[in-house]
């Protein structure tokens, strides 16, 4: 949770989200879809234990049940009044996972989990309407919510059976099927349904489903898991399963019955012909009888381009005749014309590399036929002209016919007669992953902003029909829909909000709890309140300490100019002072020396003697390790002698406070045009100057005068106490401290090797706080992410590497870089949801998922096993990481020097590889 409340804070009427106690994001899913059921959550805001609850035997269903109910009454509260942007179903979840033997630590199975959560709450309900219904025939609410019946017609061993049944959610499998027509068809008829028509003793067997009552809220399992025999092991179906926003019931309905089978008979023969149709088209278009086939229209179309090309032979193809020249052993021309015109004639080839590869005189540049007459070409013409025509048409009425049937079955059931059921999409359950680990979210349409919801643990933002459809119907990534929930169009009252009686306006938010509900909302806003009332008492707090800190500064700005006047003024008229001041020594010599710097160092102490001409000599003396990084003023002094030299005149005509405001309006102006400046990635101001950091992030101006001050005043005097460094001084060393790691980690990274990871992850969240606070506060938050996450994809590549090695030490080695580093980095790449990152940990978790088909030991497929949850658990709950590592001390011309060639090699890399 972010220690600011305000990060926390519910936005206007925004859809409470829940937070993820350790793999309960299958809870949230399913709640949201049901809370989001007004009926349902009116039902659930409303219940009251039974009154004569202490007299119920206490056994262990109704132990848990109640508790359970009044828990479940608490977070529907709280998700309806809360000021909170999340709130935690701890109290439920622990309830609930009691009722499963699996361990806590393991994701439960959904279908298993929803199951009970409306045995649960079908029997809390049933309790109370017990009571209120003595004598009576109870009405139990979930049951009228949830559940429908179906007539099964069949005939086991040649005889006859009806019998009504009843279900709740209804399991359908995916395998095979394209849509969820197809895998309802599949559904309703079991067995070889056709010995329903023949005689009574015919030994097949089989039956069908007809529903007889449909629940409002009607509710699709889709089989997604499977079991591999094989493998010993649970398995995800990816394949692509299409469902409508709108779904109509009427062919699967008792009532029904005699005009489906009609139209399911009519289809049966459409698809059969169909089926003869399509084998006709694919011997057009896949011609021939070897294994490589081609369309007919295509073959006869290159038939007839060869028969009607014309061979072409170069000249330049053949080899170059050249004359005889064995006659002539003088090597003078005249033999040319010595030789007999028999021998001149007679040409033999020279053979060189080239000329031996050329193409024999009298074969074509291209295929050719060499033997046909014009009449043969004519007639051959005509004849692969016709019968492309034939093969063109035949395939395009073939084509058309296809198209034709499957209209007519896409329509048939269309007209207004089978239309009359309609189901509207409400809710999509969504699991990404693989069979045994994963992350679960919903999709849930908003009837009043007409748009979808995507309700994702604490995260609830508007999405769309398209994202839906991406994520749901499979094929895309690992993620695909388990959970369709569909309510009866015909049934506004499941989402209609309530109306008071007495005023007919909508009860929303506090209004539409009862009144202990309300008490409890109260009392935890009550505390969320407390908990922004102490969080804005300590920004004041630390606002006034930083107003008094201000105060010193401006005071502390003021006592320094007063003793920098005193000693500008003794600098060329007053003797030297009689106090005992070893840190400034100030002599003028009588011929001004040139332009000079010089530096010794003793042992904990660092003096520079500056010489300025028609000013004097400076001597700075500092103690190691003092004021604010003393390697931080280093690259200063070189702007600022420069100042003060530039300022001589003004001093020997104005006096010394002219000269000292002149300097600092000269240094001033130096840095502000540096902090306007478009630099290269490799010159970063900010790394070298201070005051540009400060400019650039729009630092108050009594920090930058102050700051100003204090480095002019190295120059005559130094601190012989650590002052208290101000908020902004320590926002440059946060800043200071961010390069480093990322520098470090660049280093790294460039050398291969990729331990860089823990100074890129450290640099990547410390600079993302520092943007939070202003652009120019940190770096380029892309270039960061993208070698972050390049570092991540070489470990998780070596890791691999290692485990398919199959070496027990190797393997270990690779499962260790998992667990310790790349793992616990997932959720850092998952909870800013950007494209880049989310295809990357894709990329990763594929490989390692690539493994679960493939032979190996059983050792190896044991920590497989043991492994894969854990990287395939999607929450975006930060873990537990290593300490930061500890970085080296630069001094401030060391960093820049360093940065510099960092950012420079980085430049040299390809653009699309960085």
């Amino acid at each position: 949770d972010s220690p600011n409340p305000y990060d926390r804070k519910r936005i206007d009427t925004c859809p409470v989200g829940l937070k993820n106690v350790g793999n309960t994001c299958w809870f949230s899913a399913v709640i949201q879809s049901l809370f989001n059921l007004l009926e349902f959550q009116r039902l659930v805001l409303n219940y009251s234990p039974p009154a004569r609850v202490h007299d119920l035997p206490r056994n262990q269903k109704e132990h848990r049940n109640l508790p359970f109910m009044q828990e479940l009454r608490n977070l529907f509260s709280l998700m309806v009044g809360s000021k909170r942007k999340y709130v935690d179903p701890s109290r439920a979840v622990e309830i609930l996972k009691d009722a499963f033997k699996s361990s806590e630590s393991q994701q439960q199975d959904v279908s298993e989990f929803t199951h009970k959560l409306l045995d649960w709450l079908e029997d809390a309900f049933q309790m109370k309407a017990e009571e209120d219904r003595e004598g009576e025939k109870p009405k139990n609410p979930m049951v009228e919510l949830f559940y429908g019946r179906f007539l099964a017609v069949g005939v086991l061993e040649g005889k006859k059976f009806e019998n009504t049944e009843m279900f709740g959610q209804y399991p359908l499998q995916v395998n095979g099927f394209k849509d969820l027509h197809e895998c309802l068809e599949a559904a309703m008829i079991e067995g070889e349904i056709e010995s329903l028509h023949s005689a009574e003793n015919s030994a097949r067997s089989g039956q069908e489903h007809w529903f007889t009552e449909l629940p409002p809220v009607l509710t699709f399992e889709l089989s997604r898991f499977e079991f591999n025999q094989a493998l010993g092991r649970p398995e995800k179906i990816h394949n692509k399963l299409e469902f409508p926003s709108m779904l109509y019931m009427d062919r699967y309905m008792d009532r029904n019955r005699d005009i489906t089978r009609i139209k399911r008979e009519e289809i049966r023969r459409l698809k059969e012909h169909l089926t003869l149709l399509q084998q006709r088209l694919e011997r057009y278009l896949s011609y021939g009888s070897g294994p490589k086939r081609f369309p007919l229209a295509d073959v006869l179309q290159y038939a007839m381009e060869f028969a009607s090309s014309k061979p072409v032979c170069l000249d330049a193809a053949a080899p170059l005749p050249l004359a005889n020249l064995t006659g002539n052993t003088s090597g003078s021309p005249s033999g040319l014309s010595a030789a007999p015109a028999a021998a001149q004639q007679q040409r033999i080839p020279i053979h060189k590399p080239f000329t031996q590869s050329r193409l024999p005189p009298d074969l074509p540049m291209h295929p050719a036929p060499r033997h046909i007459t014009e009449e043969e070409l004519r007639v051959l013409e005509g004849c692969l002209h016709r019968w492309r025509s034939e093969v063109e048409n035949d395939t395009r009425d073939l084509q058309g016919s296809i198209n034709r049937i499957h209209r007519t079955i896409d329509l048939m059931y269309s007209d207004k007669s089978m239309m009359q059921v309609p189901y509207r999409l409400h809710a999509v359950l969504v699991h990404e992953g693989q069979a045994n680990a994963g992350h679960y979210w919903a999709y849930i349409y908003d009837p009043h902003q007409r748009c979808w919801m995507k309700y994702n643990d604490i995260s609830v933002t508007k999405s769309s029909w398209e994202e839906l459809v991406r994520d749901s119907f499979g094929g895309y990534r690992n993620a695909s829909a388990y959970c369709l929930m569909y309510i009866n169009d015909k049934k506004p009252f499941l989402i209609e909000e309530e109306f008071d009686k007495e005023t007919g306006q909508v009860l929303s938010g506090m209004d539409k709890l009862p009144p202990d509900l309300k008490q409890y909302v109260k009392e935890d806003n009550e505390l969320f309140g407390k908990e922004i009332e102490e969080w804005d008492a300590l920004q004041a707090r630390k606002a006034q300490q930083e107003k008094l800190a201000l105060a010193t500064a401006a005071a502390d700005a003021s006592a320094t100019f007063s003793v920098l006047t005193v000693s500008s003024v003794s600098l060329q008229s007053l003797p030297p002072p009689s106090s005992p001041q070893p840190e400034v020594q100030v002599s003028t010599p009588s011929t001004p020396p040139p332009d000079l710097v010089t530096e010794a160092e003793s042992p904990g102490q660092r003096t520079v003697e500056v010489a300025i001409p028609n000013v004097g000599t400076f001597v700075i003396e500092s103690e190691e390790g003092g004021y604010d990084d003393e390697a931080m003023m280093t690259p200063n002094m070189q702007g600022i002698i420069m100042a003060i030299g530039k300022s001589s005149s003004v001093y020997e005509t104005n006096g010394p406070e002219a000269a000292f405001f002149k300097a600092i309006k000269l240094e001033y102006a130096r840095l502000l045009r540096f902090a306007q400046e478009d630099t290269p990635p490799e010159n970063d101001y900010r790394l070298q100057h201070i005051i540009v950091y400060f400019i650039q992030n729009q630092a108050p101006k009594k920090i930058l005068e102050r700051t100003l001050l204090t480095q002019f005043f190295t120059l005559y005097i130094v601190f012989k106490k650590k002052e208290k460094k101000s908020m902004w001084h320590q926002a440059y060393r946060n800043f200071r401290e961010t390069t480093i790691f990322m520098m470090s980690g660049l280093e790294l990274f460039q050398k291969t090797k990729y331990e860089a990871l823990m100074y890129l992850i450290y640099s990547y969240q410390y600079n993302k706080e520092l943007l939070s606070k202003g652009l120019y506060r940190g770096h380029d938050e892309e270039l960061l992410g993208y070698y972050r996450r390049e570092c991540l994809l070489k470990l998780n590549e070596q890791a691999a590497a290692m485990f398919e090695s199959g070496e027990e030490a190797e393997v270990s080695t690779g499962l260790g870089i998992m667990n310790e580093l790349v793992v616990p980095c997932i959720p850092l790449l998952l909870i800013h949801d950007t494209e880049r990152d989310l295809l990357a940990v894709e990329d990763m978790r594929n490989r390692w998922c690539s493994y679960l088909g493939q032979e190996m030991e059983s050792n190896l497929q044991e920590k497989l096993t043991d492994f894969l949850p854990k990287l395939l658990d999607c929450s975006t709950e930060i873990k537990s990481f290593h300490d930061p590592p500890k970085l080296p001390a630069y001094s401030t011309l060391e960093l820049s020097e360093r940065f510099s060639r960092v950012m420079a090699a980085l430049g040299r890399v390809p653009t699309e590889a960085r």
